[in-house]
């Protein structure tokens, strides 16, 4: 039975299948993404989680929809190629110096696989947005919502305390977390998080699900639209106590990356805020825009690219640099690509503000050097196959 099983596994007809849906679901997913968005057609057609283990494409033909079955997912699609790729294209296949640019081939392909699923499971992503001859060195998160925890001293930020999306992201109805606090008066109570959803005031609509009213508002979860939500516009939320270490709890309030205003709150003379926002990162340097330039498609408003020159500075000096469109700048493991502009519509003279989408990913340049391995593969089993066909040639002249 474990023979049949890795035979199957380890099959070319099960690399075939996978091969195939992974074709078809990229087509799907490509023309899906003009209309729904890249994060959340990616989010549809390459999730982690079982909900995707199956996805419905949506296929229209001039306006007309069109039926088209399950697919499987394309993480597990990859997932089973990768398997198999293992099993027949490194354990299984031949061995022997003429096989030598195949296993080469087939390892730079596996190796493409894996950093697919470091970049799906370690990147990070943010924004940065900067205005002409101003400067920035941190970048918004894209996705992820943090509870930031504040001293407040003459006015200015004086200790924050961070507490990440990923500590407080499954305390849904029902469920609470207390967090220690050391260098406050205080500790944190959460609940009730919704990863989209918005303060709604109790006089102007009545909760609707036994929902937690507090200073009058309470949290409603944003009704699914038909045209699927970028996931980073959604503004996430929850509810919070006060906990002074001497006795009692506050009352509870709400948090809401939706809120303009953090929550203050005074106690022993001391000033504190608690804010629910978009993490960020700082960044090792410091990046100014110096200019930033536009052009446009003749006739129409589709921009043909886009250029930010700018200058990046650190405690070792000051380089000069172009970001343009597919040619980001990379330096300390991050990658700045532009990919906005504004103020929309903005007229001649007008200042100018450029938006880089930052990337952390551990296997940024893992694709380049996976087809440089498979294209030294190809190499090697075309120059093998050449010198076997060069002196079977000359062995057959001999013989004649």
């Amino acid at each position: 039975m474990l023979g049949k099983i890795f035979d199957v596994l380890s099959g070319f007809g099960l690399a075939t299948i996978t091969l195939i849906l992974l074709g078809l679901l990229t087509w799907f997913a490509t023309l899906e993404q003009v209309d729904n968005g890249l994060y959340p057609t990616l989010n549809k057609y390459f999730a982690t989680d079982w909900g995707h283990i199956f996805v419905l494409p949506e296929l229209y033909i001039n306006g007309k929809y069109v039926p088209v079955p399950p697919l499987p997912g394309g993480y597990f699609v990859c997932a089973v190629l990768l398997v198999n790729l293992i099993l027949g294209g490194i354990i299984r296949i031949r061995k022997g110096w003429n096989h030598f640019g195949n296993l080469v081939a087939h390892f730079g392909i596996i190796f493409m696989l894996l950093g697919a699923g470091v970049t799906y499971h370690f990147s990070e992503r943010g924004n940065m947005a900067v205005s002409e001859g101003e400067s920035s060195n941190v970048a918004e998160d894209y996705f992820e919502y943090v509870v930031e925890v504040a001293e407040i001293k003459e006015g200015k930020v004086e200790q924050i305390h961070v507490i990440r999306g990923k500590d407080i992201d499954d305390l849904a109805a029902g469920n609470l977390r207390t967090f220690r606090l050391p260098d406050f008066p205080f500790d944190l109570e959460i609940s009730g998080y919704l990863p989209n959803a918005v303060p709604v005031s109790a006089t102007e609509r009545a909760p609707d699900q036994g929902q937690l009213i507090a200073d009058g508002y309470f949290l409603m979860e944003k009704p699914k639209p038909a045209k699927p939500e970028p996931a980073e516009q959604y503004t996430a939320a929850c509810y919070a106590r006060i906990l002074p270490r001497d006795a009692g709890k506050s009352a509870p309030f709400i948090l809401a990356g939706a809120s303009f205003h953090p929550f203050s709150y005074r106690i022993q003379d001391r000033t504190f805020t608690v804010d629910m926002r978009k993490r960020l990162w700082p960044m090792p340097f410091t990046l100014t825009l110096n200019h930033f330039t536009a052009a446009f498609h003749a006739g129409t408003m589709r921009p043909s690219k886009f250029v930010s020159e700018v200058t990046r500075s650190e405690s070792g000096g000051e380089a000069k640099v172009t970001i343009q469109m597919n040619e980001p700048m990379r330096y300390e493991g991050l990658t700045f690509f532009q990919a906005s502009y504004g103020p929309p519509g903005a007229g001649p003279g007008e200042k100018m503000y450029s938006v880089f989408e930052v990337v952390r990913n551990p296997a940024d340049q893992w694709p380049k050097y996976s087809l440089i391995i498979v294209a030294v593969g190809m190499f090697i089993t075309f120059m093998i196959k050449l010198v076997s066909f060069l002196t079977a040639g000359s062995r057959k002249q001999r013989h004649v």
